[in-house]
């Protein structure tokens, strides 16, 4: 939501004193005293200067008779009072507060278990309220320290406020230590914000956000420390920034003396939007005064539930400015494509004045939410900063239950069967509809109507922009277009049950033309107008130029009736990355490889020679960009290809570097290439050392949940190597499985590519050579030497190599039945006459 004191000039009177009045009622507002329920208990504690009742003796509070019993740990009392007792639940259950007027409302609940509730594996339950389920199949697992705090905004009509608590089965239960609920100030949060998407904004505004009830996912204070609820006006808790910072040299810390100069009128922010303690703190730019250098951008990482919406909330208050912020105007960037020019003196001509700024933000399937402070051209003052963050996530989750009983069987069953009727009446009228209609076809027709799409118009995306770029369209290879029919009749008119993944350019789905062959068809939002087209062209561009066995294969592509379709071969095994660990949810990561040592080397191998094709073929440099493990991809006998192509860059071979915006994956970035814009073949080696260490680890690329020092794959990998501790961060599944010249080895390449600058890395060539190097050692057995036992001692000498000419490439014509080795010589050979603990 923008506030800004120039709107005011032209609101109708009406308005413009319906506005004063809800400012004024901000002002006089405090927390009120209801409800703060102690759970499980009679005593009644004071916590942050509210008294929590116990729910045996609340008026305002009734709890449902049977199926719940208060449980208190005698134990703990050395922890806070509120958190000796609970309410347990064996069945269906809830809470019913009595609210006195309509509004939004904070809804917290506060969960420590003790072992006193016995099995704490067992506490698997779902939360509902107004409808919606707040919490689904959650769990909360044991800690001796600190309890933990769920926090929603939900909007509340006065009367009966029921919160249900439903356990999982018939052996789970469900519990809660303490719960809030109290009404927001005014205003508290919009209705509506700018939609923002991975692709960028295209001036739409979300009109629902008060909709629906969203759930707290992040709340940062940058560049400050811990805020606990004591400190808060509205008893929240606020933690620092460091560990969602991706490069902290770019940034440093800057502290206010004074208290935050809050103002009395709508364009600035309250004491209630955050504490002087935020807006009193800050990240600005890294700036060597000595020479003007500076980082290009500040970026911080969340992790978030992928293909979800947002209320992403960014707090500032320019307390970096020496006397005057005129001349200040910094960009904020959310993603890579969306940015907005903040101009502090604009929104209150004074410093230390805090304000905000509303977004509604569609995260993608990478499950990060990036937001990027960063220098504006238009500005005289070099600078920008940022005080803090709240990303809340929107809950459009449904939910009902059934107060008759039968528990958690009965959780959302009554709206799943009226679904699933009406589903499949629907579902029966199309396939009569369909029956009938084929037989009224002419034999030579499609099996599958074509449908319209979005109006039906039938015009070519493609042909109808003349250029995209700077490129010209018409360079397209119409030998590759596809009917739409046909797209239609391979994905069944994009039946989501063949949906098999979604990206930043659009969803994908399994197919099957008429000729027999299985493909990959991805499909870009037809509603999205021109964004995408660029990445579309460049991928078409890109791949009916090249054919090699590590790159996945273009078939086609349509851009009829406003669709921008792409079909690749299908790849049988999906992403390397989902054979080494899965993402189960917002919050935790687990490794699931059963791939052999044997078998990631090899993928490896695979995916080196299609990049370094890409860096040296015939058609000229290609550098790919956007390397990392969900894009390279697994045929159905394990071979490796590179796909996605759309951020890729091509030059001539004499140019050292393109300069260029900064595009990619968060976690896979070259830090030269993020520090200086300037893309070079040696980006792609650092993307691809850091796929490299997650063949390596199993694990993702940033883990926010993990201890600060193991955030970063990167980092941790990188430190754990130096120090000699390769072995330390190998997946445990293959433990005492990997040749530890092998291994050694292979940490030796990772730390080349992982290099700071690109002067340092290799070449792809020398990558994929020591890489082959790497399969060929796992496979000599050769006796153990003392020295050998731990991987914090010298490595063994590596045996000298007669490096055979690297640039010798097949024709175009063979290399569809080829690939591009570092020379023509198979690697095998040359290493079959080698002996581990020659001189070098």
């Amino acid at each position: 939501m923008f506030r800004s004191r120039k709107i005011l000039l032209f609101l109708p009177t009406c308005f413009f004193f319906h506005f004063f009045s809800i400012l004024a009622s901000t002002f006089t507002y405090t927390v009120p005293d209801q409800y703060f329920v102690n759970c499980g208990s009679g005593s009644s504690p004071e916590v942050y200067g509210k008294t929590f009742v116990g729910d045996g003796n609340h008026g305002g509070v009734s709890l449902s008779s049977g199926n719940n019993s208060p449980v208190q740990d005698a134990s703990l009392s050395s922890t806070v009072e509120l958190y000796q007792s609970a309410r347990v639940f064996r069945k269906l259950s809830w809470y019913e507060f009595n609210v006195q007027q309509d509004g939004t409302f904070v809804v917290r609940f506060h969960f420590l278990p003790f072992s006193s509730l016995g099995n704490v594996s067992d506490a698997r339950f779902s939360v509902v309220a107004s409808g919606f389920s707040l919490l689904s199949r959650f769990t909360v697992e044991k800690s001796n320290s600190s309890p933990h705090i769920e926090e929603f905004l939900i909007t509340i009509t006065a009367g009966k406020f029921k919160v249900y608590f439903v356990p999982d089965g018939d052996n789970s239960f469900a519990f809660v230590n303490a719960i809030e609920v109290f009404i927001a100030p005014p205003g508290f949060i919009p209705g509506s914000a700018p939609l923002v998407t991975r692709e960028g904004n295209r001036g739409d505004f979300y009109s629902n956000l008060l909709s629906f009830p969203s759930r707290l996912i992040h709340r940062i204070n940058v560049g400050g420390k811990n805020i606990m609820p004591n400190n808060d006006t509205l008893l929240r808790s606020w933690i620092p920034d460091a560990p969602y910072l991706f490069n902290r040299e770019s940034a440093k810390d800057s502290v206010y003396g004074f208290r935050p100069k809050y103002q009395n009128s709508g364009a600035g922010a309250t004491v209630f939007d955050a504490p002087e303690f935020v807006y009193g703190t800050a990240k600005q730019m890294n700036i060597d005064n000595s020479s003007g250098y500076y980082l290009f951008n500040i970026t911080w990482s969340f992790r978030v539930k992928g293909g979800a919406k947002h209320l992403v909330r960014v707090h500032f208050c320019d307390i970096v400015s020496d006397t005057s912020n005129e001349g200040l105007k910094f960009n904020l960037y959310i993603y890579n494509q969306f940015s907005e020019m903040i101009w502090p003196y604009d929104v209150i001509p004074q410093l230390a004045a805090p304000f905000y700024r509303d977004y509604q933000v569609d995260s993608d399937d990478s499950g990060f939410i990036n937001v990027s402070v960063g220098p504006s051209s238009d500005s005289n003052v070099k600078n920008a900063f940022l005080n803090g963050v709240e990303i809340m996530q929107l809950i459009e989750d449904t939910g009902s239950v059934s107060e008759g009983g039968g528990g958690a069987h009965l959780f959302m069953i009554i709206g799943s069967v009226v679904g699933g009727v009406i589903l499949l009446v629907v579902i029966l009228i199309v396939v009569l509809v369909c029956l009938r209609r084929r037989k009224s076809k002419a034999v030579e027709a499609f099996d599958r109507p074509v449908v319209p799409f979005y109006g039906g118009s039938s015009y070519s995306r493609t042909t109808d922009n003349k250029t995209v770029v700077g490129s010209p369209l018409a360079d397209l290879n119409l030998g590759l277009k596809l009917h739409l029919s046909e797209i239609l009749y391979a994905t069944k008119n994009f039946d989501t049950k063949l949906m098999i993944g979604e990206g930043g350019f659009g969803k994908v789905y399994k197919g099957m033309l008429r000729n027999g062959t299985k493909v990959a068809v991805k499909r870009s939002d037809p509603r999205s107008s021109d964004q995408g087209l660029p990445e579309f062209h460049t991928e078409i561009m890109v791949l009916s130029k090249i054919r090699h066995n590590h790159l996945v294969s273009l078939i086609g592509y349509c851009d009829e009736r406003e669709e921008m379709i792409l079909v690749y071969e299908f790849m049988e095994k999906g992403t390397f990355r989902e054979h080494l660990y899965k993402i189960e949810s917002s919050e935790v990561s687990t490794p699931r490889s059963t791939l052999s040592w044997d078998q990631r080397v090899r993928i490896c191998v695979g995916a080196a020679k299609g990049i370094h094709y890409l860096h040296t073929g015939s058609s000229g440099v290609i550098i790919h960009r956007d390397i990392k493990s969900t894009n390279i991809l697994l045929d159905e006998h394990f071979v490796a290809k590179v796909a996605d192509f759309g951020l890729s860059r091509s030059g001539p071979l004499d140019q050292t570097h393109v300069s260029t915006e900064v595009k990619g994956s968060f976690g896979y970035l070259d830090p030269e290439y993020f520090k200086y814009l300037q893309l070079t073949q040696k980006s792609d080696v650092y993307s691809f050392g850091v796929v490299l260490l997650e063949a390596l680890c199993a694990r993702p690329v940033v883990d926010q949940f993990l201890p600060r020092d193991k955030v970063s794959l990167v980092d941790w990998g990188m430190s754990q190597i130096k120090k000699g501790q390769l072995e330390q961060i190998v997946d445990p599944l293959l433990e005492g499985k990997i040749n530890p010249d092998s291994l050694r080895k292979f940490g030796e390449t990772v730390e080349k590519c992982l290099q700071e600058y690109g002067a340092d890395r290799p070449n792809m060539v020398d990558v994929l050579w020591d890489l082959e190097y790497c399969l060929q050692l796992h496979h000599t057995v050769a006796p153990r030497m003392p020295y050998e036992d731990s991987m914090t001692d010298v490595g063994l000498p590596m045996p000298v190599i007669q490096r055979l000419p690297s640039h010798t490439l097949a024709s175009d014509e063979d290399e569809s039945n080829s690939y591009i080795d570092s020379s023509q010589v198979d690697a095998g050979e040359v290493f079959s006459l080698l002996k581990t603990g020659e001189a070098r």
